[in-house]
């Protein structure tokens, strides 16, 4: 009987919570359906009130118009470079300085950490300016080097701390017997650690390439070269001072967003996973 009642506000919670998650789900998806039906309406259609959700007709012309009435494929190729170049210096050097600070013994080890962490307080606008600066008198503006280069120097901040904790989860007796058969550092680094890392480095490597891909700020300071342009700063030309063609910025936006959608579902399971396990141990 006890067991009866026990179940029925378990029950009730369990419905609740759903009840929950799916109407959270419905206000978080509403924008991307907004995105998703104005990119097949008209000017018109889109503003007209109240709201239409089926677009009548259908004007798929919006997507091929919008790719082709700016050179988006030159922009993709831009992001691109970007993505590999920089995904490639985050994860190398993150996972190389991360390793130092969780299984080296070297003075000033903890006081440099903190350091570090507490670079991650600083607001951007901080450094912005001093950047520039640096980066004009090098003769980098207008190029991809001041977006590619920082990603060589450490990998950021949060992703050394994440990685950190992850390898801080990862028992030492390995390093130990890698060490007792005659393994080097570096060996422990690419043959024990990096193998047991997969789930840190698919998250750090997921939210690198949404930052990359979405970056706006940084392509606009230091790239004026239309050549040069990436995605996202592709979409600005559809909007100008007193006209903006929302049919097809919509269009682009949508597809622009699949790559990430797709990314994200792709790595969900090892996003989450990484996740869950990091920080397990301080």
């Amino acid at each position: 009987m006890n067991q009866v009642l026990g179940a029925k506000p378990f029950r009730f919670t369990r419905v609740l919570l759903y009840i929950t998650l799916i109407t959270g789900s419905v206000f978080m998806l509403l924008p991307f359906v907004w995105l998703i039906r104005s990119s097949l309406m008209g000017t018109s259609q889109i503003f007209v009130f109240p709201p239409e959700w089926v677009p009548a007709p259908f004007q798929w012309s919006n997507y091929p118009e919008a790719l082709t009435s700016v050179p988006f494929g030159r922009y993709f190729m831009n992001t691109f470079i970007i993505e590999v170049c920089v995904l490639a210096g985050v994860l190398l050097t993150s996972i190389i300085s991360a390793f130092s600070f969780a299984r080296l013994r070297w003075p000033g080890r903890q006081l440099i950490f903190s350091l570090l962490i507490g670079s991650m307080m600083l607001p951007y606008a901080v450094t912005l300016i001093p950047t520039f600066v640096m980066w004009r008198e090098l003769g980098g503006l207008n190029t991809f080097l001041p977006l590619i280069v920082p990603a060589w120097f450490g990998g950021g901040a949060f992703n050394i701390f994440l990685m950190r904790q992850f390898m801080l989860t990862i028992p030492r007796d390995l390093d130990e017997a890698a060490y007792m058969d005659g393994g080097t550092p570096l060996t422990v680094l690419w043959r024990v650690i990096v193998p047991l890392c997969s789930p840190a480095l698919i998250v750090i490597g997921i939210f690198t390439f949404i930052d990359v891909w979405n970056d706006f700020l940084g392509p606009i300071i230091y790239l004026s070269d239309e050549r040069n342009f990436t995605l996202a700063l592709g979409l600005a030309t559809f909007r100008g001072l007193n006209n903006t063609n929302w049919p097809y910025l919509m269009a682009a936006s949508s597809t622009i967003l699949a790559p990430v959608v797709l990314l994200f579902f792709i790595g969900q399971r090892y996003f989450i996973e990484g996740i869950t396990l990091t920080g397990i141990k301080g």
